[in-house]
């Protein structure tokens, strides 16, 4: 039995909720294997001999002011080639994506996205065999609800 692919749009709001990010708009790349996040302030640690990585991000676009903090388990480094070409080594996380009343993991590696005009890339490993893109359409998930954000710490184990 073959399961139901979802439509989505070329950019949908999506919630990382073991990062404490609430709302934050994805540009949905068909063209990039790996899905990226916007992280700043990027450092590695160890805990019990296992590596993490603290981060903060700007989920909201044209808004450097609204932070969250963030820590993750590194599950691994991958070098990773940029729309401009540049390769770079990358930490690279899993964590749990919420989108239109669904949630999987993904791997996301961690890049600043402060000058890009989205704050994550959903690349087609974080799709593939869930969702289906119709590139004519944006938001298929609605809008997020407008309210009050305050900064947060997200800490996943």
């Amino acid at each position: 039995m073959k399961k139901e692919k979802m439509v989505i749009g070329w950019r949908e709001w999506v919630q990382l909720p073991d990062l404490g990010i609430k709302s934050i708009k994805a540009k949905i790349d068909t063209g990039a294997r790996t899905s990226s996040l916007h992280a700043f302030d990027v450092e590695t640690f160890k805990r019990r001999e296992i590596e993490y990585v603290r981060f903060k991000v700007h989920p909201k676009q044209k808004d450097s002011k609204f932070t969250v903090k963030c820590e993750a388990r590194i599950l691994e480094y991958r070098l990773v080639k940029s729309s401009t070409g540049h390769s770079s080594e990358r930490p690279v996380i899993i964590t749990e994506i919420h989108m239109l009343g669904k949630a999987w993991d993904i791997e996301l590696t961690l890049a600043n996205r402060d000058e890009m005009g989205f704050r994550m890339l959903l690349g087609r490993e974080g799709m593939r065999e869930r969702l289906i893109v119709d590139p004519g359409k944006s938001f298929y998930g609605g809008q997020p609800v407008k309210k009050s954000l305050k900064t947060t710490r997200a800490i996943k184990k």
